[in-house]
């Protein structure tokens, strides 16, 4: 190996080491506060020390008016059935924009894609009187459908690239076979599709459980997800911002996505490089 090829090497690496770093910095920051004791807040040792787990137990304490647990559970919910129905609707969409041909498609395309940039705090006076005249404010239906209509361009078009790719000769082997439509989409593309359809499922369940904005003003104290009820905590001690409450509440949050993540990585890698078929 050259010089040359080792710098090129040793600059790689160091860009990769440097990028890590960057993403798990914060978390790893987060950990660590959230096992600290709340009188040393402020302490910049940079590993665990005045370890503790009170942070915790005020996170779950009820007393305090936090009713995290309920919040948590909120958000699996919201987050829960905004998943399933986005990418029903996004899979039938994206197979459709994918399969069929017809006038305008790329532009309806375009439309949905554009539909995602559209910023969400415009949309939060509208939905709040909306939903205020009909009845839905504080409501799960509130938070679900806003977070739908988040979510939809993310399936669409994440699916309709994937399902580009696939090997359409299958289906129409399935049909000259005797199978329907329905049956072919369903036996056939279907299940070929699922390394796209798991990953672009965890993708909309991340999306809807971050979502913030429109929860904050939509939801009730019973209908709160985990971020509002991050925004709103109580610490053990009043008129003390709860710093090392909400690293740990963050921390509570954030582990139910690595868990995902891990058990569907390898489903997550083939949806992200396959796109079709191997072999």
């Amino acid at each position: 190996m050259t010089t040359s090829s080792r710098w090129r090497s040793a600059r790689t690496y160091l860009g990769v080491v440097i990028i890590v770093l960057w993403g798990l910095l914060p978390f790893y920051w987060m950990i660590v506060t959230a096992f600290r004791d709340l009188q040393f807040t402020f302490d910049t040792t940079p590993w665990p020390t005045h370890v503790t787990l009170d942070n915790f137990r005020t996170v779950f304490a009820t007393n305090r008016g936090n009713h995290f647990g309920r919040a948590l559970l909120n958000s699996v919910f919201i987050g829960g059935v905004t998943t399933v129905i986005g990418l029903t609707i996004g899979v039938f969409t994206a197979y459709a924009m994918a399969r069929l041909r017809f006038p305008g498609k790329n532009a309806i395309l375009a439309i949905i894609l554009a539909a995602s940039m559209f910023p969400g705090v415009a949309l939060v006076t509208p939905l709040f009187q909306l939903f205020r005249n009909i009845g839905w404010y504080g409501s799960y239906q509130a938070m679900i459908l806003p977070d739908i209509s988040f979510v939809l361009p993310l399936t669409i078009y994440t699916l309709t690239a994937f399902f580009r790719e696939m090997p359409w000769e299958l289906e129409e082997a399935a049909r000259i076979d005797g199978a329907t439509k329905r049956q072919a989409f369903t036996k056939i593309m279907l299940p070929l599709a699922a390394p796209g359809v798991v990953t672009t499922a965890i993708l909309a369940f991340i999306a809807a459980w971050n979502e913030f904005l429109i929860a904050s003003q939509l939801s009730s104290d019973k209908t709160a997800p985990v971020t509002v009820a991050i925004a709103n905590f109580t610490g053990s001690k009043p008129h003390v911002e709860p710093y090392t409450a909400v690293m740990a509440a963050g921390t509570v949050v954030t582990i139910p996505l690595i868990l995902m993540v891990l058990a569907f990585q390898r489903r997550i890698v083939d949806g992200l490089t396959a796109g079709g078929v191997k072999g």
